[in-house]
């Protein structure tokens, strides 16, 4: 198992940027993937990007280019650098991970709340 701690949210005006932070309860170097997630109010949370252990990525369609995910594993931490953001955009944000290579966690931490004013 491993907890997730997600930090970094905040207000911001559209078209700014925010950094999320992913700090993980253990090592997260043997973990298949991390991923971020996003929740807007009445909506159904969905995936944002995802970073295998080998540094492969894949992102949503709707990013179109403006996030970037990576991973530091010397601090167990998974980063989302998410620029020109929209204020549709504002939701909370959560991080996950893929233990099994095929699973997504089925608990999540508190997340982060991400604000973007127009």
């Amino acid at each position: 198992q491993v907890q997730l701690v997600e930090s970094g949210g905040g207000l911001v005006q559209a078209g700014g940027s925010l950094r999320l932070s992913c700090a993980a309860s253990r090592s997260i170097l043997g973990i298949n993937a991390m991923g971020w997630f996003r929740q807007a109010p009445g909506k159904q949370r969905e995936l944002v990007a995802a970073i295998a252990r080998g540094g492969m990525t894949n992102y949503a369609d709707f990013v179109e280019g403006r996030f970037t995910i990576s991973r530091d594993n010397a601090n167990n931490t998974v980063y989302l650098q998410i620029n020109r953001l929209k204020p549709e955009e504002t939701a909370v944000y959560y991080c996950n991970a893929r233990l099994d290579g095929i699973n997504w966690l089925n608990y999540w931490g508190q997340g982060t709340q991400v604000t973007v004013s127009s």
